[in-house]
């Protein structure tokens, strides 16, 4: 068993992201097989427990539009130049005794996350990027800006897909571990939704100082538990 989250879009008042973590049958190994199998168990659980359409936001997806709006799949634009997303947040990196790394927006993405300088350099303490400092407080708030930053450009397609006539209850990531990892691009990608919903994208994104105070003021709802896939049937039925 494990436990895996989905993310929910909400409203301003509710912190735009509810977390909500299921436990659920694990299928071990690297095989892409196994790796479905995990999405078809979390979104089973979650579909019991009354959340129906679920899109899986990752390169494991099964939908054209949660493979798109993968990570890996992402650019932004930075002062010099385009660049994959994972390079932006791998290279503006901080640390105690270094960073930021920015020759790692110039690797491969997988590279530039394995860079051993990440793991040796001390303590995280922020980001910086495109002259821009980047607080670690609220957790996330650099990867989402990165995040949104990448997709802004294509929100109306994205707002046909997943917010169209099929309108996703959320979003979720099977290579997600909440226990080993803070960012999560299907968290971002709710977050997208909710902003999108209210009318709050183009205001939010003017400046990163505007982005993180309006993060500040409305953080994230915390995880909420929910039991594993068959006692979430059993309940319902």
């Amino acid at each position: 068993m494990a436990e895996r989250p989905i993310f929910v879009p909400t409203s301003e008042e509710d912190g735009y992201v509810r977390r909500i973590d299921f436990e659920i049958p694990w299928a071990g190994g690297f095989a892409e097989v196994q790796k479905k199998k995990n999405i078809r168990s979390l979104h089973d659980a979650a579909k019991a427990a009354g959340y129906e359409s679920l899109l899986e936001v990752s390169t494991k997806s099964d939908e054209v539009a949660g493979r798109h709006l993968s990570a890996f799949h992402l650019r932004v634009t930075s002062d010099g130049g385009e660049m994959p997303l994972e390079n932006a947040f791998q290279g503006s990196k901080v640390f105690e005794h270094g960073g930021p790394y920015t020759g790692l927006y110039d690797v491969d993405p997988r590279e530039a996350k394995r860079d051993p300088r990440l793991r040796s350099s001390g303590a995280l303490t922020g980001f910086e990027y495109n002259g821009f400092q980047f607080p670690l407080e609220p957790t996330t708030v650099f990867y989402d800006w990165l995040y949104l930053n990448a997709i802004f450009p294509h929100r109306q397609w994205l707002k046909n897909r997943v917010d169209g006539e099929k309108r996703y209850d959320g979003f979720t990531d099977i290579e997600f571990n909440p226990n080993r990892s803070i960012n999560c691009q299907a968290k971002s990608c709710a977050l997208f939704v909710s902003l999108m919903r209210e009318d709050k994208l183009e205001q939010y994104l003017e400046t990163p100082s505007t982005f993180i105070d309006a993060m500040s003021a409305h953080p994230s709802r915390s995880a909420q538990h929910q039991p594993h896939v068959r006692q979430a049937r059993f309940h319902v039925a």
